[in-house]
């Protein structure tokens, strides 16, 4: 299995990129939001997920594993396909998919092009209870200032379904404690003080 494919960009375009890496050239599925991170940079550096079927081989890129595990979650959905999944983080950013399905926000997910209500209906309740065992962030975010890290962090809890005010006090301890603490162990120490 390709884990990544790292290299430099020939061409990319809001759907497709094509990256060359030991003389090779791969052509890679993308999503609007790997388009924006990636655009205007000479290379690029994409996590993979492979299809292999008899009558294909397709690859799929993402900027960040964690949008990568976003799509394989989606995918693992009856009646959600590579090409949905993909549409569905080009609609959306990966932080409002997990919203929408967390929050069980079916207009949202129903309002992609080609996703309909049973299908919105089903992504949530497949992957609600999946996304709160997880016990970690579905998606990295990266910062610099303890403010930015704490707000990031709130915002994580806030999607995972904790109460606002608890969450805050919490991260303030924890951040009163530990200043130079990253937002990874920030949310780990945090989800365990709930």
């Amino acid at each position: 299995m390709i884990e990544f494919i790292q290299g430099h960009t020939v061409e990319i375009s809001p759907a497709t990129i094509v990256v060359e890496s030991g003389g090779v050239g791969y052509l890679v599925h993308i999503s609007l939001n790997t388009y924006d991170k990636l655009q205007g940079q000479k290379s690029a550096k994409l996590f993979i997920h492979e299809i292999i079927r008899e009558d294909t081989y397709e690859l799929y890129g993402f900027s960040d594993k964690s949008e990568r595990s976003l799509f394989r979650d989606l995918i693992s959905v009856s009646g959600v396909g590579a090409n949905t999944a993909r549409l569905l983080l080009s609609s959306l950013s990966p932080n409002s998919v997990v919203s929408a399905i967390v929050n069980g926000d079916v207009a949202l997910l129903k309002s992609v092009k080609g996703l309909g209500e049973k299908t919105a209906q089903r992504i949530i309740v497949d992957l609600k209870n999946k996304i709160h065992k997880t016990g970690s962030l579905p998606f990295e975010i990266s910062s610099t200032s303890n403010n930015t890290i704490k707000n990031e962090a709130l915002s994580a809890l806030q999607v995972l379904g904790f109460d606002r005010l608890k969450a805050e006090k919490v991260l303030e301890k924890i951040l009163a404690s530990n200043p130079q603490i990253g937002l990874d162990e920030l949310t780990k120490i945090a989800l365990k003080s709930m």
